[in-house]
């Protein structure tokens, strides 16, 4: 779907707050009331807004670790394997990749117990070859998935 400078404001103003009202969104993009409501339902309907959610801060709710681990996974079990890890509640990411993983593990663990747990069951899963687990020390940037330059 090829978005306009409209659809772009929109989605910028909603990633800044998603809370805001559709009186509030006209106001900030300088559109009618009607054309907020309804370029919200196009890109809602087309699958550009997947969901509105509330972002944590991590730390407050008990996640102190932060975790990426990289997979290497049996020939032929790839996507079983990465299903079984994902449903896991804490992993928020799961990724395929190139080089010398096959995978990539995001996860958020409440402290070093929890962290040897994770490795010990998740990890261990059938069918994973291989891991390697590095803890994230820094959170330079975290963010959602923002909008492409047009440039």
């Amino acid at each position: 779907m090829e978005l306009d400078d409209t659809d772009r404001k929109l989605i910028k103003a909603l990633q800044e707050d998603g809370r805001y009202s559709m009186r509030a969104l006209s106001d900030m993009v300088g559109v009618a009331l009607g054309t907020v409501s309804n370029r919200l339902t196009k890109l809602e309907d087309s699958g550009v807004i997947t969901g509105y959610t509330v972002e944590i801060d991590a730390d407050k709710v008990g996640w102190e670790m932060t975790v990426v681990v990289g997979l290497r996974i049996v020939k032929g079990e790839l996507l079983p394997v990465q299903r079984k890890i994902a449903a896991d509640g804490r992993v928020f990411a799961v990724y395929d990749v190139t080089g010398e993983m096959d995978s990539l593990v995001f996860a958020r663990v409440k402290d070093r117990d929890d962290l040897d747990n994770f490795t010990k069951t998740v990890l261990s899963t059938e069918g994973v070859e291989r891991s390697e687990t590095m803890v994230v020390l820094n959170t330079v940037k975290e963010s959602g998935v923002s909008l492409p330059n047009d440039d």
